[in-house]
């Protein structure tokens, strides 16, 4: 029998479900696919007594890849009902196929993750290719989703309900070695090729054994590790990690709970009661708008960043032409940036030349690599021969000269254009031919960096994050001259750092740094009007945002917001034009020029730092800026931060600063810290449904200011992009 998506052949009483989806790269749990597998699943039944085994094998260089999530994207909440009719349907197959008495063993020629790894989870006997790039797991939190095709009931029946935890609430994947380890993949073999050949032997050997034909929790003996929730030791810990949980997701993240709790409600029923059980929290979820918003930023989105569909060029069918790759870069400066580069750049095998003033200076900054791989060491997760190797593509220069023949140098000194241009003109000759230069500028306009080099075509703004060691994203920023072939060079090079780049066009602040500056300004400025200040920090965490915008002030350092502003006027000066500094921005340089309260690195900002403690706000701002008369609301404060954001992500795009959501919403999320459950600031936008975010932009723009007015432009440029599926 041959379908659309599966091939069963059946031969010498072993039947070989192929798994083989037409005209697509990987196999996925399309609607064809279900509609076969029920094909699939009676012929099996039909074969019943002529069958010794079953194998269950793909035709794709993957195993299989999940569910088909453009059709959760196309489903509303009246589809509940639908939803989970289809989640029984695949499983109600899977069962059919597991339990006809015979063993059935999963082929696994490479990854299966979530509803791929469920399809695996079938076979009573798992063979997997031993190979670093394989992965298992089930990462459904990670989209707003939950294992539902059995992954949940079948995991926690192998590893019990504590173990079960990290592979189900973390999403933690894992590969083959780990896999057999722990108990769900059972043999390894070398290569693909050896998989049927096991395959058969297994059920060749296991005839005449019934316990071989069974999973171990249909069997008569079973018990699961660990104990099941009436056990006290297991009670003890359940009762304390939903708020565990809720510490994490501040009740914005509803699939981790529904996860816990068809964990622990499926291990206090039967088998099958507990597959319904996980299916109806699936049901729920995936009609959910926080599923969809992940889905589509998690999944879509990051697959278009990694595809390339930024990249200029022609596009070839993986999203690019050739991949440039740099093979000795030079960094300018080695401080706190220039040393997280030159950190990420060794890590990743490229020569790295890092130059400060002083030999001393740029010492200290490999010293940065050598500090955080030495811990990796210290834990064993890195031996000390690896560790050497980084270190030695690390040179730490005062001069010039060892610049030369740099396929790139990327500054990244303090933010002063004269300075900026300076080490630019210094450095730029020492480049090999056909290589460029690259500013780590977080607010100054690359078009104005490049009019201090020699080729402005040549120049890009490559912007880091601090701290770059842990910060994914990196927004590339073309300039008014700079040519296609160098962005994609950029875009390469930060792909080569295993980073994810965006790509903006040139303007003040580009794109992260304004729109995280109105998310930081919009909490200033509404302590300036009276509101307490732990109400708007305490407002933006439970809004979603890692920490309140005060906060991220005080790290950040008000002093380097001062001067951003005063740079802003002497430019608006420069072109004969007056600039108006926001509320936000006149109670900052209050704080910095009259209070003298800089930030953290300071000693001080809107919290204070005592030696051996947390740190707490300053007591002066309640009696310097509360005013107790003022009524606040705190879903108005929640939507002034998230939707100041959204409206100057929106701007960006009408302006042509962004060219695409998926960079608008990716770089919120991975740069600026949107909340994740929304999708990121222009998914917020889609997920309110667009009138309904017109209305409430309205609404505050009459009480709050034009930060929050939407122009025609705006609004046409929003509609314009609303993505389909």
């Amino acid at each position: 029998m041959i379908t659309k998506t599966i091939r069963y052949e059946l031969a010498n009483g072993i039947a070989t479900i192929t798994l083989d989806e037409q005209g697509s790269p990987v196999n996925t749990m399309c609607l064809q696919w279900q509609d076969d597998l029920d094909a699939i699943a009676a012929q099996v039944v039909k074969d019943k007594a002529q069958l010794k085994g079953i194998v269950l094998a793909s035709a794709k260089s993957t195993f299989f890849a999940g569910a088909d999530l453009k059709g959760v994207m196309r489903s509303t909440a009246a589809d509940g009902p639908r939803v989970f009719t289809e989640i029984e349907r695949i499983k109600r197959n899977f069962r059919t196929i597991e339990t006809q008495g015979v063993p059935v063993v999963s082929c696994l020629n490479g990854a299966a993750l979530g509803g791929g790894w469920e399809v695996a989870l079938v076979g009573h006997h798992r063979i997997a290719v031993n190979h670093p790039k394989v992965q298992f797991g089930l990462p459904e939190i990670t989209l707003g989703l939950i294992p539902g095709g059995g992954g949940i009931t079948k995991m926690t029946r192998v590893l019990g309900l504590m173990a079960a935890q990290p592979y189900i609430l973390e999403s933690k994947l894992f590969g083959p070695e780990e896999a057999l380890k722990i108990g769900v993949v059972h043999e390894l073999v070398a290569t693909a090729d050896e998989l049927m050949p096991k395959a058969l032997a297994f059920i060749e050997a296991a005839q005449g054994k019934p316990e071989a034909a069974q999973h171990v929790w249909d069997r008569k003996d079973y018990k699961m590790p660990g104990g099941t929730p009436s056990n006290p030791k297991i009670a003890g810990m359940l009762s304390v990690a939903p708020a565990v949980l809720k510490q994490k997701t501040r009740g914005l993240y509803p699939a981790p709970e529904a996860a816990l709790a068809a964990m622990v409600e499926g291990a206090m029923v039967d088998f099958d009661t507990a597959m319904r059980v996980e299916s109806r929290y699936l049901a729920g979820l995936m009609t959910s708008a926080v599923a969809k918003n992940m889905i589509n930023t998690f999944f879509f989105n990051l697959n278009a960043i990694k595809g390339g569909q930024s990249r200029p060029g022609p596009s070839t069918g993986s999203g690019r032409t050739e991949r440039y790759q740099p093979k000795k870069v030079g960094i300018l400066g080695a401080g706190m940036m220039g040393s997280g580069i030159a950190y990420a750049q060794a890590t990743r095998g490229i020569a790295t030349v890092l130059k400060d003033v002083s030999a001393e200076a740029a010492e200290k900054g490999k010293s940065y690599t050598a500090k955080l791989t030495q811990k990796r060491v210290d834990k064993g997760q890195m031996s000390a021969e690896k560790q050497q190797g980084i270190l030695d593509l690390i040179t730490p220069t005062a001069s010039a000269d060892d610049l030369k023949g740099c396929d790139l140098i990327i500054e990244a000194v303090f933010e002063n254009r004269e300075l900026k241009a300076r080490v630019t003109q210094e450095a730029e000759p020492m480049l090999a031919e056909g290589g460029f230069f690259a500013s780590n500028t977080s607010t100054l306009p690359i078009s104005g960096l490049a009019q201090g080099s020699r080729d402005a075509k040549k120049f890009v703004g490559i912007h880091f994050f601090s701290p770059v060691d842990k910060m994914k994203l990196v927004e590339i920023i073309r300039g008014s001259d700079t040519d296609d072939e160098t962005v994609a060079h950029a875009y390469d090079y930060v792909q080569a750092l295993g980073k994810l780049p965006i790509v903006v066009n040139d303007s003040r602040g580009f794109y992260t740094s304004r729109t995280f500056g109105t998310f930081v300004m919009e909490g200033a400025a509404m302590l300036g009007e009276g509101i307490p200040a732990p109400v708007v920090e305490n407002a933006a965490m439970q809004a979603g945002m890692p920490v309140g915008p005060l906060a991220v002030l005080d790290e950040t350092a008000l002093s380097l917001s001062v001067h951003v502003l005063d740079q802003t006027r002497a430019d608006f000066a420069a072109e004969g034009k007056t600039y108006t500094a926001t509320p936000g921005e006149l109670l900052v340089e209050l704080m910095v020029k009259e209070l003298k309260r800089p930030g953290r690195a300071a000693g001080g900002g809107f919290y204070d730092y005592p030696a051996g403690q947390r740190k707490q706000l300053w007591p002066e701002l309640k009696t310097r800026f509360e005013k107790p008369d003022v009524a606040w609301d705190l879903q108005d404060i929640k939507d002034r931060l998230l939707y100041r954001q959204a409206v100057e992500t929106a701007r960006c795009l009408a302006e042509g600063v962004l060219t695409s959501v998926h960079d608008g919403n990716i770089g919120s999320i991975f740069g600026i810290g949107f909340p994740a459950w929304t999708g990121g600031a222009l998914q917020f936008i889609y997920g309110q449904g667009i009138d309904a975010f017109e209305k409430r932009c309205a609404e505050l723009a009459a009480r709050f200011g034009e930060g929050f007015a939407l122009s025609e432009a705006v609004k046409s440029t929003i509609r314009q992009h609303q993505p389909t599926y």
